[in-house]
This record gives structure tokens, sequence and C-alpha cells, in this order.
């Protein structure tokens, strides 16, 4: 995907830093590691180029571009003025000034980046529970880039509780991408949620019939608390949104 934005000659410099910042913290905004990502400038330049740098990933195989930033003057749209014969100049309404702008583009691979964010999240981690190793593998994705946001559990299949936690999942579908598991015990159904990469499980107990609240757990720290059940909506669309 290209993206080009037109500036004043003059100040190209600075917008091709402001761009570079810009691009590098849109990473690091959803969750890239800030030590799994830098800058490369091109050895080369193109002719018309004033600078030129790419922003790389360490993928399992090594240093890999995932997105480009170039200054690359006003090489286009002065050629197209040139062999059209048409003018286009840029007018400060202000000053009277005319210029033929530069322009400064970023062109970021979406499947390198996809895959970047993949190998950026993915986890596995290694526990001594009562002597024995447990290995929990995780996708360690921003809530944003997750596809599950939730998924909603009946702690047991009886006394009511799935019909309780059917009835909550029903009305955050209607807002998330959220999965419903009432399948194996509790502890295997938080593992599956975690190796797609689920922020946040919802489970419902026998307390929730009782008192309306229900457990959350996130998925990093696998920390829980308790919050009431007119409160799980507001309380995802504040971690998600």
């Amino acid at each position: 995907m290209e993206m080009q934005y037109f500036v004043q000659p003059g100040t190209h410099e600075q917008h091709f830093a402001a761009w570079k910042e810009e691009r590098f913290n849109w990473f690091l905004n959803l969750g890239m590691s800030k030590d799994a990502i830098r800058f490369k400038p091109h050895e080369k330049l193109a002719h018309y180029a004033a600078a030129a740098e790419d922003i790389e990933f360490m993928f399992p195989f090594g240093w890999g571009e995932i997105e480009g930033i170039h200054s690359r003057t006003d090489f286009e749209l002065g050629n197209h003025e040139k062999f059209s014969g048409k003018k286009l100049e840029y007018v400060d309404t202000v000053t009277r000034e005319r210029y033929v702008p530069y322009v400064i583009e970023t062109s970021v691979g979406a499947s390198r980046s996809f895959k970047a964010f993949l190998c950026n999240a993915y986890n596995e981690e290694i526990s001594i529970d009562e002597g024995k190793e447990d290995k929990r593998t995780v996708m360690r994705l921003h809530p944003k880039l997750a596809p599950v946001k939730a998924a909603v559990f009946p702690l047991v299949k009886k006394d009511g509780m799935p019909e309780f936690a059917d009835k909550i999942y029903r009305d955050l579908q209607k807002s998330f991408k959220v999965e419903y598991d009432e399948s194996g015990a509790v502890g295997r159904r938080y593992r599956r949620q975690d190796e797609i990469g689920t922020p946040f499980c919802i489970t419902v107990d026998g307390d929730s019939l009782s008192d309306n609240s229900v457990t959350i757990r996130h998925r990093d720290t696998m920390q829980q608390e308790r919050i009431s059940v007119d409160a799980v909506k507001q309380y995802l669309v504040k971690e998600l949104i």
C-alpha cells in the first residue's frame, strides 16, 4: 500500500523526518517490540530521490523490509508537467508563491507487516507447576489486532451457567468478535484462547447468578478481576477501542 504526501520544496527534509517518526510509531503503537524494528538507509539512491530509508523487522531468518519511506523530490510532478504541458504548480493563497510540490512517499507491505506482527506476538512460556514443566503458547497480539476480542465461558455446564454465559455472549456479539466455549476444563479453554491471541476471557461461575458479576482474565498477565455483568461491554470498549 502506497501513500503520497505533497510538501513545499525546502521543507522536504523535515517532512521526511516527521513521516519516519510517524510510521515507526505506528508499528510501536500496535504492539511491535522496539528492539524488533529498525531503520535502514538506502546505500544507493535513485537518481530522483533526496532520501530513502526502510523499516525492517527481525524475522526468524533475519532482518527484512516491511516498509519504505522515500523523498522523491518533484520528479513525478515535474516530468508530468514537462511532457503534458499542463501546469501542476501549487499556489499559496496568502503569499502567492508558486511551486511544484515535492513528494514524500511511504510504501508498506500488508502481507509482510502481517507476518511481522505474528512473529512479534508469538511467545512460549515455561512454568513449573508442582514439579512439572508447563508450557503456555501465547499470541501477544495488540487488542486492536486480535481477531477475537473476548471469549465467554460457563465454569461448568450446569446450574444455569451456560444460559447465563450465552446471554452475555450474544449481547457482546453485537459489538465485538467474540467466542463461546464450554468444552473441557476451563484451564484448557484459557489456553486455546491464548494460542489465538484473545485478550480477554470472561467466566461465569456459581456466584454470577446471584451477584450478577463475572471474572475477566487478562491474556498476558493471566490476572483476573471481578466486575459487574452490566460493566463488561464498557470495559471491553475502553480496552479495545
